[in-house]
């Protein structure tokens, strides 16, 4: 079975459509090359055609990832692709770290950042466009690639994109080709094996971060964080906390959506949703450990979700969310201390580091300031 993330079906129909507007013949299958990889992988295509009497060409493919629960499974991707004469042979990147070659255009159903209205797209799917279509341009052209995702919308809708300021789709925020389940036993094995690969290099210095999922990679790696320190975890972040003080990590930093720690600060240290949820009765609780007025505790408890109970708290009393989310960070740390010394007995220091909806850091415990301060970065 094909399980491959997201943009791998993109630069699948990307290169496609490129290789019917060069003269090649159309094949159900393309080579995809991978950033720092040897080998290659065959992803499967729908189709290709020529448009506008042979001016534009459109690749189709449908993302396979092989999860049965996974919102982009099924999806259509059309990759439209046009060459133009390319202004001048500079490899200068350009707006969105893009390469000038290449004019990359999000198009309907596909994510974009609220507040830059820039495609929320990773630095993989880029490496991987680039590395895919570069050979495939004839010399002294650029290519626009506009990608279509015609469900991408409302497939959206049924995502937490709005959480992380991306509207209008989905994202292809990707960090490898093969998919990764984070609920399963085999990522786990997966991260405690990476986990102990850092951790038995002589250069390691006993500073390591865990982020959750493709939105706190992507945050971590733009915020600075060194990345030969990072490990996403996915929701096995109870076992993976234990492995990281047996393997002498001093220092962890737990960096992450506010959505999703929040669990964390009520005790549950597998995060998925299908396996517990709780997080308005943990945000009440830690409402009425802070003291708030009987009015806002109220407003929690009656919110459908934790982004509306937070939207609606901001509207009435904006230090209020603070004293909240302040209190998370805190207990973040010592909760997750105190599960640490429930297996064995460790002095390592836990952080935690939080951003919001709008992907903007905003919160972070005592231990988690002075990990970042030491990394010679600021919180704003």
């Amino acid at each position: 079975m094909n399980e491959f993330t997201l943009p791998v079906w993109v630069v699948a129909a990307a290169k496609s459509a490129t290789n019917i507007l060069i003269g090649n013949k159309f094949k159900d299958t393309e080579i995809i090359d991978l950033p720092n990889e040897k080998e290659s992988i065959s992803v499967p295509v729908c189709s290709s055609a020529l448009l506008d009497n042979g001016e534009r060409s459109l690749g189709v493919s449908h993302c396979q990832s092989g999860l049965p629960l996974d919102i982009t499974r099924g999806v259509e991707i059309w990759a439209y692709i046009q060459f133009s004469k390319l202004s001048f042979q500079s490899e200068k990147i350009v707006e969105n770290d893009f390469p000038n070659w290449l004019d990359f255009h999000a198009g309907y159903g596909v994510g974009k950042y609220e507040i830059s209205g820039q495609p929320c797209i990773s630095k993989f799917a880029r490496d991987l466009l680039c590395i895919n279509l570069y050979p495939l341009v004839p010399k002294g052209s650029s290519i626009k690639v506009e990608i279509v995702l015609p469900e991408g919308k409302d497939r959206a809708l049924r995502t937490s994109n709005e959480s992380f300021g991306v509207v209008d789709g989905l994202s292809l925020i990707g960090t490898q080709a093969e998919v990764q389940v984070s609920a399963s036993p085999h990522q786990l094995r997966k991260c405690k094996e990476i986990l102990q690969n850092i951790c038995s290099k002589s250069k390691f210095d006993g500073c390591l971060t865990f982020v959750i999922g493709e939105n706190g990679m992507d945050l971590a790696l733009k915020f600075g964080l060194p990345e030969n320190r990072i490990i996403k975890t996915g929701n096995w972040l109870g076992p993976l906390l234990v492995a990281a003080a047996e393997n002498g990590v001093k220092k962890l930093l737990l960096f992450g959506y506010h959505g999703k720690l929040v669990k964390l600060s009520g005790g549950i240290f597998h995060t998925h949703h299908h396996l517990a949820d709780g997080r308005l009765e943990i945000l009440t609780s830690l409402a009425v450990r802070e003291g708030i007025s009987f009015d806002l505790i109220q407003l929690i408890s009656k919110s459908t979700s934790v982004e509306n109970a937070l939207l609606a708290l901001e509207a009435r009393n904006p230090e209020v969310v603070n004293l909240i989310w302040g209190r998370m960070a805190k207990e973040i740390e010592i909760k997750s201390r105190n599960y640490v010394n429930r297996y064995l007995s460790s002095s390592m220091e836990v952080g935690s580091v939080l951003f919001d909806r709008k992907r903007k850091i905003r919160w972070a415990g005592f231990d988690g300031v002075k990990q970042i301060n030491s990394l010679g970065l600021m919180l704003k």
